[in-house]
């Protein structure tokens, strides 16, 4: 494997995170940040304002997920309201009835006038603030990825407009970043684009000229629009995004990998009240339990990076779900249940993030099938997977959560060892994070009552050795063996050397074919 890769092809894939929380297609940072390059090389940008404007369009929604918590709490779903922030116009006048059309997509008509009215009320006695947080996040976020300054500078700078309308500063004309006046234009071409191609788009942009739009960015947009919306016609747009960055490329060792996946832990983590620092701390636990585990470094280094992004797909989920203080119906408890397929769908775009997705999109599946999103059985979980199951149940215990005050470390691990004797948790990887945890590893509690010796001599049969070769292995009598046999299979329900085998995998006793 290599030691350094493309900066570009791991941010492009992370974009997808940043697409999900603000509610816009997948791929829209793709295409913005291609759209965006087109944009600045028609208007003869030097290489440091073509860097600016390439990462800052790839990431342009960097903060969205700053005030997650309080958009749910005054539009019902901050998903959605981050999507119409995209596409608001504070120069239309008919700002109020064009948003109680679009709030009763998911509000419902009976609370969208409500809701339109509110957004006109409190945009501008909260924008600046609200919009300030936002950069703010975005800033932070962006100087831990070691993005260029220009790109940080026009991060800071999203929410502003041509005519001084925006936030937070309500700065505008030449004293915004020429980078953030072409991704401003770029940005509105790609979502007009989605809706209704490339004369929609061209239409879109020359209408909010001198409004939110600097006229002459969007005069050479105009001048060369053909070409610059044909990027969109890419068959892999994150290739296509790749290959706009302007050279030299900027990459990072997979050593450095690890502040990477730490920025968008924080960017998922900002998604509810309760769940800040929930991907560090699983990533602490898991890392230790994996050194107590005999992990070499390479596997605890994929260990830790699947941690911090377990929860990327996360963001996709409205917070209003993960700030409840009451039970879920089947409705959002099922958006829930997605949330790992995300996380699948945005690691697998990646080369050098794709080794991760069966540990970190695995986090909530469970050895006896009753987990999700694809409900795998033990035979399909590696090792690591069951590591880190082990230790995101018991960091989300010992943390607070709106329905429940913190466990105690020792709750916590009772709690896992509950679910070891149900066949849920792999017994191993349990007794691991719990001495990860600074907790004495107890007794190993054996699923389906079986014994010290005969778990022993099921993990021995597991091998393909006949009756006669257990016993040479074990210092056993034949006898002996065949006594130990005859228990196991009534205890575990099964009648084969193949069933004996399976049930081994499924319960963590001999490893999964993962793992060999």
């Amino acid at each position: 494997m290599k030691d350094v890769v493309c900066l570009a092809e791991v941010l492009g894939a992370l974009s997808l995170t940043t697409d999900l929380g603000a509610g816009v297609p997948f791929e829209k940072g793709l295409r913005t940040s291609v759209v965006a390059s087109r944009l600045a090389e028609s208007s003869q940008l030097g290489r440091e304002d073509r860097q600016a404007v390439y990462f800052a369009a790839l990431l342009r929604s960097l903060g969205c997920t700053a005030h997650a918590s309080v958009f749910a709490e005054m539009f019902d779903d901050d998903v959605a309201i981050q999507r119409e922030l995209k596409i608001l116009d504070l120069g239309d006048p008919g700002l109020v009835s064009a948003q109680t059309e679009r709030f009763a997509s998911w509000a419902g008509t009976s609370r969208a006038q409500e809701l339109a009215s509110r957004f006109a009320r409190e945009l501008p006695a909260h924008g600046a603030t609200l919009g300030r947080g936002s950069c703010e996040v975005s800033a932070a976020l962006g100087a831990r990825l070691e993005l260029p300054a220009g790109s940080i500078a026009a991060l800071e700078e999203v929410y502003e407009r041509y005519d001084g309308n925006g936030f937070p500063e309500g700065r505008g004309g030449e004293s915004l970043t020429v980078a953030v006046r072409v991704i401003h234009v770029a940005e509105q071409a790609v979502m007009a684009h989605y809706d209704g191609g490339a004369n929609a788009a061209v239409a879109h942009v020359a209408r909010r000229a001198g409004g939110h739009l600097d006229p002459d960015v969007v005069a050479s947009f105009m001048a060369d629009s053909a070409t610059i919306l044909g990027a969109l016609d890419a068959p892999d747009m994150l290739a296509a995004a790749i290959a706009c960055e302007p050279p030299p490329r900027m990459t990072v060792r997979l050593n450095d990998l690890d502040r990477v996946c730490s920025a968008f832990a924080s960017f998922a983590d900002l998604k509810g009240r309760y769940l800040l620092g929930h991907s560090a701390h699983v990533a602490e636990l898991a890392d230790r339990a994996g050194e107590l585990s005999g992990y070499d470094h390479d596997a605890r280094r994929t260990l830790r990076a699947s941690a911090l992004l377990l929860d990327l797909g996360r963001v996709g989920v409205s917070s209003s779900v993960w700030d409840r203080t009451g039970p879920l119906g089947p409705v959002e408890w099922e958006r829930v249940r997605l949330h790992p397929y995300w996380t699948q769908r945005i690691l697998m775009r990646c080369r050098a993030l794709e080794r991760l997705t069966p540990v970190a999109a695995a986090h909530h599946e469970r050895l006896d099938g009753s987990g999700y999103h694809r409900g795998a059985r033990g035979i399909e979980l590696s090792s690591g997977a069951r590591l880190l199951a082990a230790a995101d149940a018991f960091a989300a215990m010992t943390e607070s959560r709106p329905y429940r005050e913190a466990r105690s470390r020792a709750e916590a691990a009772q709690a896992l060892q509950a679910d070891v004797l149900a066949g849920r948790l792999d017994a191993v990887a349990v007794g691991s994070v719990v001495e990860a945890a600074g907790l004495p590893r107890r007794r190993t509690a054996w699923p389906n009552d079986l014994t010290d010796r005969e778990v022993e001599v099921l993990r021995v049969l597991a091998r393909g050795l006949s009756n006669r070769e257990i016993a040479d292995t074990l210092v056993l009598s034949p006898r002996t063996v065949q006594h130990h046999l005859a228990s196991v299979y009534d205890k575990i329900n099964v009648r084969t050397r193949a069933g004996a085998a399976v049930f081994s995998i499924e319960h963590g006793l001999v490893p999964a074919p993962a793992d060999i």
